[in-house]
């Protein structure tokens, strides 16, 4: 079952202009995909200032999930937000690889067991959703209950849950539109 989504309007409206002035940078840049673009956003920049990290965890405790067990923190910018976000509620986090260790314990997420637990996704930037997916995937092998992920920004299309295939709803602090609307002011 779906949990309903909290209004967090106006919960911190200085929020996107601040991470969009930290993060937005200009010049010359190689995408991962090879295209050459003028613009790029370094998420890791508003995760490394510990005030705009605390403000956007802050508000994703907003959106979480009543019934959420286990957040989990996606590898690799998932898991300091999910740290803070965990520090905030006191509901504990397991920290999700891109793919299982080799050796040792060869687990592809760290921490508590999730069998059997509602586990709600944390992530820092949603495009494709290709990471969130995976992951959704991996920790429902291993029988966990994954129905929602909590993302800082989602930067899909207006409108378009790039999840829905996965049966995973999307629970951002900012969208794009909020991100590229600073830009115009």
């Amino acid at each position: 079952m779906m949990g309903r989504v909290k209004d967090i309007t106006g919960l911190d409206p200085d929020l996107a202009r601040d991470i969009d002035g930290c993060c937005r940078l200009t010049g010359e840049f190689t995408l991962r995909s090879g295209q050459v673009a003028s613009e790029y956003f370094d998420k890791y920049l508003f995760e490394a200032d510990p005030t705009l990290l605390s403000r956007v965890a802050r508000a994703m405790v907003q959106l979480l999930p009543e019934d959420t067990d286990l957040l989990g923190g996606l590898e690799l910018g998932g898991i300091p937000i999910a740290t803070m976000v965990s520090s905030l509620t006191g509901r504990p986090v397991v920290f999700v690889r891109k793919k299982a260790k080799e050796y040792g314990t060869c687990k592809l997420a760290e921490g508590p067991d999730a069998t059997g637990r509602r586990v709600t996704l944390i992530e820092d930037v949603i495009t494709t959703g290709g990471a969130v997916r995976d992951a959704t995937k991996a920790l429902r092998e291993v029988g966990a209950v994954v129905e929602v992920v909590v993302c800082a920004i989602d930067r899909s299309p207006e409108g378009e849950n790039p999840l829905a295939d996965v049966g995973l709803e999307v629970r951002p602090v900012l969208t794009r539109s909020q991100m590229d609307a600073t830009r115009s002011v």
